[in-house]
């Protein structure tokens, strides 16, 4: 009995740490990114209401990467107390598993239970880590410099016009969908490279995600690290989808709404957040009927394949709307745009996105095909090829590159 007790009263002392953990680590974070935009929030509020309030904000700087490395802290703490991780007598192994510098600015988030066994164990670097580091970091500052930078100034015009027109409002939508991915997951693969070259091994952050058929199957795909910690970390121990259908629902808004909220201190990201809770609880409604209607194309499974891929990325391109816009009134008037379509698109800009793309799409296409995201490196692609692709993708990348961008999920 005695040793139950010391094991409860151990137990007690384990969760006191973990809710100061987490609380510190949520109060930082509210603190440096969201004190100003809930005063203003609160603020606006008060006056739509008729009451003169007047709260003063703060010259806040935002810490570096603030969002990242506060997610990584609480994966450690939260695992030791789940008893996943055993926890390090060593800060300083502590301290390089949250702060290593390859993924500190912008992910992907690596959980202390991935990354900090291979910084408390020895490494080995072995010839074939160099080569596909190499590989990721070639195709990484391709997708940055090539396709994001280029897109960069079609997508600022588009945004930044007072009245957009349904031409420009695609053709803006468009550049973007593919900029935050080129920008990102470019990114993550100049980290994920690094990082293979120093012996590390991070989780793969993007795996085809413009391939996705549905709206949790982007969440598998798209920002893989963020979504997953969501899951384990928020949506299940909310009862993830354990309570019935609207339990369900009620777990899935608030897990996406606060993964909105985490990407930045504004509404447009709650309203994304809130739009891919709400086609993710969408589909599940309608998941019996899509699949009845899917047997209708039996006898074509590739077109209702590429139906299905073709629906959710339109899907997913609105999203990013949300998601770029600047403003609330800027949604609405972009909205409209696209719900009372005036003129014809813009062939000539659609054409010179398109032509930035391909080189990106015609990749991708081999590897959804193939099913591995290094065919490159394979040996059935003859090494004549191979070198003619990575010198193509050498010059595009430095003489065809557009200005220099800061990458998008620095912000965050």
């Amino acid at each position: 009995m005695e040793s139950l007790a010391d094991h409860g009263a151990a137990r007690v002392i384990r969760k006191r740490y973990l809710v100061l953990s987490v609380t510190a680590n949520l109060l930082l974070l509210g603190f440096f990114k969201y004190f100003n935009f809930f005063t203003a929030s609160a603020t606006s509020l008060a006056h739509r209401l008729g009451w003169e309030v007047s709260v003063g904000t703060l010259e806040i700087i935002l810490p570096v990467a603030i969002s990242f490395y506060t997610f990584q802290a609480m994966s450690y703490t939260i695992d030791v107390y789940r008893g996943k991780l055993h926890s390090t007598r060593s800060f300083w192994d502590f301290f390089l598993a949250v702060l290593y510098f390859p993924h500190l600015v912008a992910g992907p988030i690596q959980r202390a239970s991935s990354l900090l066994p291979q910084v408390t164990q020895p490494r080995t670097i072995r010839a074939d880590q160099v080569w596909e580091g190499l590989h990721l970091i070639a195709w990484g500052y391709f997708k940055k410099v090539f396709i994001a930078d280029n897109l960069s100034p079609i997508v600022n015009a588009a945004f930044a016009s007072p009245e957009p027109s349904t031409a420009m409002t695609v053709l803006g939508v468009y550049a973007f969908t593919f900029q935050i991915y080129g920008d990102f997951s470019g990114y993550t693969d100049i980290a994920r490279g690094i990082a293979k070259i120093m012996g590390f091994e991070f989780v793969l952050n993007f795996n085809l995600p413009y391939f996705a058929t549905h709206p949790a199957d982007f969440w598998r795909r798209w920002h893989i690290s963020l979504s997953s910690w969501l899951r384990d970390y928020l949506y299940k121990p909310l009862g993830g989808s354990r309570g019935g259908a609207w339990l369900t629902y009620r777990n899935l808004m608030i897990t996406m709404l606060l993964g909105g909220l985490w990407h930045g201190a504004a509404w447009n990201f709650v309203l994304w957040g809130f739009y891919h809770g709400a086609i993710q609880a969408l589909h599940r409604m309608l998941e019996p009927g899509l699949r009845r209607l899917g047997l209708g194309f039996a006898a074509l499974p590739s077109l209702w394949l590429g139906l299905r891929i073709s629906a959710m990325f339109l899907l997913t391109c609105y999203g990013w709307l949300l998601f770029r816009a600047t403003s609330l009134d800027q949604i609405g008037q972009m909205t409209l745009t696209l719900l009372h379509p005036s003129g014809g698109l813009d062939g000539a800009g659609m054409a010179k996105v398109s032509w930035i793309i391909a080189p990106l799409v015609l990749v991708q296409l081999v590897q959804w095909r193939s099913g591995d995201l290094f065919f490159m490196r394979q040996a059935w692609l003859p090494k004549p090829l191979r070198v003619v692709v990575y010198a193509l993708m050498l010059y595009l990348t430095v003489f065809l590159g557009g200005q220099p961008q800061s990458f998008v999920y620095f912000q965050f």
